[in-house]
């Protein structure tokens, strides 16, 4: 039988281990881990050897046979924690279930809460997740003789996630957060939802920083400079831009865009995405040293999300996206240079892991002390119940008719 952990963790969707890294901070023990991509999970081996990390679909693993794995009956893990990929919910209007495994992996995730019974989760998500529709109607076919149905309204989609997590007994809460406000170097929002069993609410952490700093005690943003400003890398791994790409970005000042580039050369520079519609603040991107990076993708040299050095003519190497997403420094990556920043990208942000992990720990923290003060309440009601009794005993037996119970 293994050791048992004081707050035992389960993470689904793991990646590279970024949100587990923060959850640890706050204080949670990581007793297993799964991930579909086998060269994420070598990462988190090579990190982590004490973790178990199980490579592979998620809907194919038996939650009960990993709680035996790992040593825990159902309702003794504290946190399952976990950011499922958000698909298409094309599917959900139809099922209506979290029992039918071909649907989004958000209700894979709920399935995992129902079987396992953690005391909390914690589930994160995309932006898009608060005004999705479980059904996509294209605008070419929205005309006013037929309304949108419910499923095909904005919001539709949460409404349907929240209705399953209310069927399974969970109290949730959910906020939209932006991680700069939790001093991550980087302007990344994201959904998080937060569940408790025992019905009561868990309360999101204060920020600790904003835009300007000051305000109610917050400190400035964090900036890329204060993330990368000392990082030095002999030779740094990176993507490359083409030739072409090189030249336009090579005219682009520290934190402009392809519109840095003169007015003349700008269609030229865009070719068919001038015409697009859109603020395209992506395109031809160099990042600037004093403002939070944006927030960084699965590949820096992305047309549409350029992430280009502030000062050398290259995309941004893939320590600089480790450093942005809170990674130690000596975390080590496995794979391709492609796969190394499609692994970061993917990440939860270290700090807003702590973060939200800290909030979860206070509250069951909070709880525990209420727990302790009302059992010494219990106690010393029983003390004063006792020697009341002792009191009257000792009183009847002086004037001669013992007291009987």
């Amino acid at each position: 039988m293994k050791n048992k952990k004081r707050f035992p963790t389960l993470s689904l969707f793991t990646g590279a281990y970024g949100l587990d890294i923060g959850l640890e901070k706050a204080g949670f023990d990581v007793v297993w881990a799964n991930e579909l991509e086998d060269v994420f999970c070598k990462t988190v081996k090579l990190n982590k050897p004490d973790v178990e990390i199980e490579s592979g679909d998620i809907n194919q693993i038996d939650p009960l046979e990993v709680l035996k794995k790992v040593g825990y009956k159902r309702g003794e893990i504290t946190l399952l924690c976990g950011g499922p990929p958000c698909q298409s919910f094309s599917t959900a209007g139809k099922r209506l279930s979290v029992e039918d495994a071909r649907g989004n992996l958000i209700f894979t995730f709920i399935k995992w809460v129902d079987a396992i019974q953690p005391k909390y989760f914690l589930l994160e998500n995309v932006r898009g997740l608060l005004s999705a529709a479980i059904k996509h109607r294209p605008l070419k076919e929205r005309i006013e003789e037929q309304p949108l149905s419910d499923e095909e309204k904005r919001g539709s989609a949460l409404k349907l996630i929240l209705s399953e997590i209310d069927k399974i007994g969970y109290k949730v809460s959910y906020r939209l957060v932006n991680a700069a406000d939790y001093g991550v170097p980087q302007t990344r929002q994201r959904v998080i939802l937060l569940g408790s069993r025992d019905g009561s609410t868990i309360e999101f952490p204060e920020a600790t920083h904003s835009k300007e700093g000051n305000i109610f005690g917050t400190h400035p943003w964090q900036t890329l400079k204060d993330a990368i400003g000392d990082l030095e890398e002999d030779s740094p791994q990176h993507s490359t831009y083409s030739a072409s790409r090189l030249k336009w970005l090579k005219m682009v000042p520290t934190g402009g865009n392809w519109r840095s580039l003169p007015k003349d050369l700008q269609k030229e520079a865009m070719g068919g995405a001038y015409e697009s519609g859109g603020g395209k603040v992506g395109f031809f991107r160099r990042l600037s040293w004093d403002k939070p990076s944006p927030t960084v993708t699965t590949a820096p040299h992305q047309k549409a999300t350029d992430m280009c050095h502030p000062s050398e003519d290259r995309p941004l190497s893939v320590r600089e996206y480790a450093r942005i997403q809170q990674f130690p420094d000596e975390w080590q990556f496995v794979g391709s240079v492609s796969q190394q920043y499609k692994q970061i990208g993917n990440a939860v942000p270290v700090g807003l892991g702590d973060a939200i992990g800290g909030a979860i720990m206070r509250h069951i923290r909070q709880h525990e002390k209420a727990s302790l003060r009302s059992q010494v309440n219990q106690l010393d009601q029983e003390a004063v119940t006792d020697k009341t009794l002792l009191t009257m005993e000792g009183a009847m037996e002086v004037i001669g008719s013992p007291l009987t119970t």
